[in-house]
């Protein structure tokens, strides 16, 4: 035996039923809404695989580390096979034009028509030229300072005030029998691969420098 709903009651019945169309237009403005929040409140995260140990290819990985912290994003720097020379206590960096044709040779000093010119030396001359290394590093030092950019070690201080997290990778350091004592103190990490990629993994930003 069947009951039948008085009407009134089946008027209140179909108020309450939600149709498909509303259900779906809620549901994307709670999403909406939701991700926002998610977004404002996100810290954005970047991590950066050192591995040059060169004055030139130091600028990369300090320069975007040092940036991103100051924008507030956390920022972890993994320093492994050469690129633990950049943690050094006595940083001994120099430039290394071999194998770097792209790299533009130019005058620090004189007038502006000549320091605008690019000298293209070939390789198999620099490797020829005595001493030719500390002259490319001397002139890279020369013009960087001219041009008012801040020295590698002022950029890595920077980079430890801002808060960027120093990571050694230790398989290196056990590779080349270094000592931890050859390093700053503000190394945060000494670990390998497999515990600084899953951090990689979960970065907004990741970087092979």
């Amino acid at each position: 035996m069947q009951t039948e709903v008085p009407a009134n009651n089946q008027s209140v019945a179909s108020n309450l039923l939600i149709k498909p169309e509303e259900l779906d237009n809620w549901f994307h403005q709670k999403f909406t809404e939701e991700m926002q929040k998610y977004q404002d409140n996100k810290t954005p995260s970047m991590t950066i695989i050192a591995t040059k140990g060169t004055m030139d290819m130091a600028y990369p990985p300090f320069i975007l580390a040092s940036t991103a912290a100051a924008l507030g994003w956390d920022v972890s720097v993994f320093f492994t096979f050469y690129g633990l020379e950049l943690l050094k206590k006595d940083l001994q960096l120099k430039v290394s034009p071999m194998g770097n044709p792209a790299m533009p040779m130019k005058m620090p000093f004189g007038p502006q028509w000549l320091q605008n010119i690019n000298m293209n030396i070939p390789n198999a001359l620099v490797t020829n030229i005595p001493g030719f290394e500390n002259m490319a590093t001397a002139m890279m030092e020369q013009t960087t300072k001219s041009k008012g950019v801040a020295s590698i070690a002022e950029l890595r201080e920077m980079s430890v005030e801002a808060g960027v997290n120093m990571v050694a990778c230790q398989m290196t350091v056990d590779l080349f029998n270094y000592a931890q004592d050859e390093f700053i103190d503000e190394v945060s990490e000494w670990v390998g691969a497999a515990s600084f990629l899953p951090k990689a993994a979960k970065a907004d930003v990741s970087l092979f420098i």
